[in-house]
């Protein structure tokens, strides 16, 4: 599904501002998936590979996406994805940029 956001949102850009865009990184922490977005022919037991990875495989040809390895645990998003400690909590919205407002009393 990323990849077919930023397919979208390469077009979109394309067309508003009339440039060219560079590659568009895509971050995961699927070591397999990035081998096989390189060569579909890495592995024996990828013969059968369903057609979505085909489409990714042909976005990283073609250079519109490129597939960069992460770790698990400086994924960012597992902040709306998984229930989390509060150390972990607080460090990712740190990361994230999000700032604690504070709290003004409405006078009336």
């Amino acid at each position: 599904m990323a990849c077919c956001e930023v397919v979208w949102l390469r077009k979109l850009f394309s067309e508003l501002f009339e440039h060219m865009l560079d590659t568009t990184s895509i971050f995961c922490d699927n070591q397999t998936g990035i081998r096989l977005s390189g060569n579909l022919l890495f592995h024996e037991h990828s013969k059968n590979i369903d057609i979505r990875y085909h489409f990714i495989w042909d976005m990283v040809q073609r250079r519109a996406t490129s597939l960069q390895h992460i770790r698990m645990d400086e994924q960012v998003t597992d902040i709306i994805m998984k229930p989390l400690g509060k150390v972990e909590f607080l460090a990712f919205l740190e990361r994230l940029g999000v700032v604690e407002r504070p709290f003004y009393e409405v006078v009336a």
